[in-house]
């Protein structure tokens, strides 16, 4: 019977215990030799890390969403992890997505990640089905209407790059997602924390009280950086820069000094009281599993 444990309750009871929630993201395999090694190697490895929940992603244009919607049912299934699966208005009508929800409760997915989401590589920007949404406040009130699901949203500590109006342009957005009915917001990755405490104190001036996630990249080296941040736009400090420039060619050099990086990171981000961390694994286990060892979590 697949998990039916709601994410904003399992952030709740942390909470009252005043423990943070520890959450990896994970994406569908390519393939099925992927999908095989990651069933069998990578996610019994990232289970007994113990996680209290997982998140898996949604292809550019919707790809990936079958593929998508069965994993989360069989992580829920076979280890009984809540699993959020992301889901996106790019290329689906408003009847579509309702059809997909519907398909997601029937096996028992409860906890969605609610985005616009991005088009697929070459397509030019984003644009809307003629009946479909424009904004991810649209897809979570129609999640709150269609039934009890635990609801998460995108944030932007350096603002949506496609936001004309600047970052406190996208963080009033994001504000329009919550009061839509979000749970809880998970952010886009960064590398300066001083970008999320300038994020978090406006969400809190204005009265947002649901969770706020850190999302954290263990940095593999700078090739992985610089093509990551690309894509998303976030900003590299100039000193992580100088430093992996000067790794750049050792692998193992910039694994290490990843883990070293993302640990100070969220030593910082716990001492000052975020209440989850959630990791961009890249279905990898070794970089995680060191810097949650780092900080005594396991």
């Amino acid at each position: 019977m697949a998990s039916t444990v709601l994410i904003r309750d399992v952030l709740k009871q942390s909470r009252a215990r005043q423990q943070p929630v520890i959450s990896f993201e994970f994406f569908p395999p390519k393939s099925e030799d992927g999908e095989r090694a990651f069933f069998d190697e990578v996610l019994p490895q990232l289970v007994a890390l113990k996680p209290h929940f997982c998140s898996v992603t949604y292809g550019a244009g919707g790809s990936t969403r079958d593929k998508t919607l069965a994993i989360v049912e069989r992580i829920q299934r076979q280890h009984g992890l809540p699993a959020m699966a992301h889901l996106t208005c790019v290329g689906s009508s408003v009847a579509q997505l309702r059809q997909i929800v519907q398909q997601a409760e029937q096996k028992g997915i409860l906890n969605i990640l609610a985005l616009r989401g991005d088009p697929p590589m070459g397509t030019g920007g984003f644009a809307p089905m003629p009946d479909g949404f424009r904004h991810a406040w649209q897809l979570v009130r129609l999640l709150r209407e269609m039934g009890d699901f635990s609801i998460g949203v995108a944030g932007f500590p350096e603002g949506h790059p496609e936001c004309p109006g600047g970052k406190r342009a996208d963080w009033d957005f994001l504000i329009q997602k919550i009061r839509a009915g979000a749970d809880l917001v998970i952010t886009q990755l960064f590398f300066d924390n001083a970008d999320f405490w300038e994020f978090w104190e406006y969400l809190t001036q204005h009265g947002v009280q649901v969770p706020v996630i850190p999302g954290i990249l263990p940095i593999l080296g700078l090739q992985q950086v610089l093509k990551l941040t690309r894509l998303c736009q976030a900003r590299i400090p100039s000193s992580l820069q100088r430093r992996l420039e000067e790794l750049a060619g050792d692998e193992e050099g910039s694994i290490e000094f990843g883990i070293e990086y993302a640990t100070r990171q969220c030593e910082e981000l716990l001492r000052n009281g975020v209440p989850a961390l959630h990791f961009y694994t890249l279905n990898r286990v070794r970089s995680t599993r060191q810097i949650l060892t780092n900080l005594r979590l396991i």
